[in-house]
């Protein structure tokens, strides 16, 4: 039986292999655990981090409501970075709940994807 971190790995393994960051189009790279989510914009050609977000510190609200807050974080770096478009990159997770608000954020921040 395959547990739920190696088909996690799996479905990751199979999105990474489609999707890469470049410079022009950096990757939206989002992980979630269970306090907390995080979400880095990346140049894979380089390997850089170009900005990251998390919702450390960030207390008031339900789990969704600060993924939202973390997501308009993000945009709001990546845009000052000179940042406007990126290619999503939901790291093997479903895209829904805190996935998808996250997303929705970046995309109310001012983020193309």
């Amino acid at each position: 039986m395959i547990s739920k971190k190696e088909r996690r790995n799996k479905i990751k393994a199979r999105i990474r292999g489609r999707i890469s960051g470049t410079a022009e189009r950096p990757r939206l790279c989002v992980f979630r655990s269970n306090k907390q989510i995080y979400a880095q914009v990346i140049n894979d050609l380089e390997g850089r981090t170009l900005v990251a977000a998390s919702s450390k510190g960030i207390t008031e609200g339900t789990k969704s409501e600060i993924a939202a807050k973390v997501g308009e974080a993000i945009a709001k770096k990546a845009i000052e970075a000179g940042i406007n478009t990126v290619v999503f990159d939901r790291n093997g997770f479903l895209f829904h709940g805190r996935i998808k608000s996250l997303a929705d954020g970046a995309r109310k921040g001012g983020l193309k994807f």
